[in-house]
């Protein structure tokens, strides 16, 4: 797919969507959930308000339990302007000989920006509850031609 915008990154609301959260991904022309949206049947509603603002691509994580969540798969993978984006909750459960030009993970709640072995490793972070002293951030992803670039915004909460 192309893009002109942004792509919004969130992880980890466990039922959680922060009015600060929606401001951040404001403008943003696709929106990726890394997973645990939540557990609870109320808790498909965070991916209805994100695809408010776009069209929304969710993976599952491991307290996605609710009935609902079985539809949401376990890894994906997108290509956006070219790049190769793989997506999956738990790092620990991504196979390396996936060819992507990034790995977008959540599951830690700790956020994460770098290139290593020539890919991009990205963790939003936590959006919902807080874990541990851990800041609450999502993150933005930068998918141009020349470049595929990251950055994590913390939430002000």
């Amino acid at each position: 797919m192309d893009l002109d915008a942004p792509i919004g990154v969130i992880a980890d609301t466990h039922g959680t969507l922060r009015d600060e959260a929606l401001i951040m991904l404001e403008g943003c022309g696709l929106i990726l959930h890394l997973g645990d949206v939540g557990s609870r049947d109320r808790d498909e509603a965070i991916l209805a308000r994100l695809g408010e603002l776009a069209p929304v691509y969710t993976v599952r994580g491991n307290v996605d339990t609710a009935g609902w969540t079985e539809r949401l798969p376990w890894h994906l993978d997108l290509t956006v302007n070219g790049w190769r984006l793989h997506l999956v909750h738990d790092l620990a459960d991504f196979d390396a000989a996936t060819a992507c030009n990034a790995v977008l993970h959540g599951h830690s709640h700790k956020a994460r920006n770098e290139w290593r072995d020539g890919r991009l490793l990205f963790n939003s972070g936590g959006a919902g509850r807080r874990r541990f002293s851990l800041p609450l951030t999502v993150g933005k992803l930068w998918a141009e031609a020349a470049t595929l670039r990251g950055a994590i915004l913390h939430l002000p909460v």
